[in-house]
Parts: structure tokens; C-alpha cells; sequence
């Protein structure tokens, strides 16, 4: 089966937006890999960075968060690796702003009609020690309360490490957000270990059908 083909059209006419988490908790060693998270993520990066550029090759949004966020635009592969290399993990996870940015962006961008017939995907790369976890749910079921349909803006959380708390919580906004008041449910969550047996189709597919 050949997914673009046949289910798959959804990922075309659509676009991406990366959130890259560079707060210092992107700095811990994860010893089983015997590299801190910051070095372990380049590689999936450049390969999500790649592939979504196929699908939006006006380039895709690019965030890095910590206390501040920074926002580029139209940014294509090989500039996404010269932008990583030029920050060091450093600060908060202070996710809840730059997601807020980030939809609101996309709501601008449809009241003008701007945005892609397919709507819009954005994949958080981040360790989720979150400072104001609640917040950043309120923020998603707002999202969704905007929509018009349901795979009009996918959120896509790939969790770095293994903190417990972290994936709980992760695993609440997969599974039980249209339980705490959203119209959709719009998230979907792996690990950055997940990666490595999924192909990014399929990545890109759960995050819209989930």
C-alpha cells in the first residue's frame, strides 16, 4: 500500500511547525546512551526536518524554547542543524508560551487565509518538565475548541528520557483530553526511542489519526 496514495493525501497540502525544547533539563545525561539529550535529538531533527519539508516545501516553522522562545520562519533542512548548533541547552521548559505562539499563529494565519487546506502539524521535541503543566493543557483544549474538524491541527509530543511524571502526563493529553472539555482530541505522544521502529509516515499519520 502506498500510503501517500491511499490515506496518506492528508500529510500533502499541510503545514509543519517544529518546537524544539533547549532548556537545561535537555542537558542531562541519559547513560544508557552515554549522551545528553541535546546530542541525542540532532539526529531525529534533521531527519523530522527533512521529511516534513517534503510535504511543506516553503519551508516549515522552527521554535526553540527555554525561559524565551524564538521563533523562525520558512526555514528549510539545512538550515534547521545550523540553527541547533548555535544553542546550548540552558533555562526553564517554559513550553506553555511557545505553544500558545504557535497556535495562535496558526489561527492568525487561517483568519487571513493563509494556512494550507489540510490545516497544520506541530511536533514538540522536548524532556516535558514542564513549569506549568495545567496551563499547557488549557492551552491545547482551547486550540481544539477552535477547530473546525478534527484533523485540522495535530500536535504531535516527543517525549526525551524517561521521567515517569512526564509521561503520564503526556499519556493524559493522548488519551483523555475530549474528557476534559476539548471539542477534539488533537494530541498524540511517543518517546524519542519510538523513533526507531516507526517510520516518520507513520509518525506524521498518528499524529493527525489518532
Amino acid at each position: 500500500m502506498d500510503i501517500l496514495l491511499e490515506g496518506g493525501s492528508v500529510l500533502q497540502q499541510r503545514d509543519y511547525t517544529l518546537i524544539i525544547d533547549c532548556s537545561q533539563s535537555m542537558a542531562t545525561l541519559e547513560k544508557s546512551e552515554g549522551k545528553n539529550r541535546w546530542e541525542l535529538v540532532q539526529e531525529s531533527i534533521l531527519a523530522i526536518a527533512s521529511y516534513c519539508e517534503q510535504y511543506d516545501p516553503d519551508g516549515i516553522t522552527l521554535y526553540l524554547f527555554s525561559d524565551q522562545f524564538e521563533r523562525y520562519e520558512k526555514v528549510t533542512s539545512d538550515k534547521v542543524i545550523y540553527i541547533f548548533q548555535h544553542h546550548q541547552p540552558a533555562g526553564k521548559n517554559r513550553l506553555s508560551p511557545v505553544l500558545k505562539d504557535a497556535t495562535d499563529h496558526y489561527f492568525g494565519r487561517r483568519a487571513t487565509q493563509q494556512t494550507k487546506i489540510n490545516g497544520e502539524t506541530i511536533i514538540i521535541i522536548t524532556s516535558g518538565e514542564i513549569e506549568n503543566p495545567p496551563f499547557l493543557k488549557q492551552i491545547i483544549i482551547d486550540a481544539a475548541n477552535q477547530l473546525n474538524r478534527d484533523e485540522e491541527l495535530a500536535i504531535e509530543l516527543i517525549q526525551v528520557g524517561s521521567n515517569s511524571d512526564v509521561t503520564q502526563f503526556f499519556h493524559t493529553l493522548d488519551d483523555d483530553l475530549q474528557r476534559q472539555g476539548a471539542k477534539f482530541d488533537i494530541c498524540n505522544t511517543i518517546t524519542l526511542s519510538d523513533l526507531g521502529s516507526l517510520s516518520l509516515t507513520d509518525v506524521l499519520l498518528q499524529a493527525i489519526i489518532d
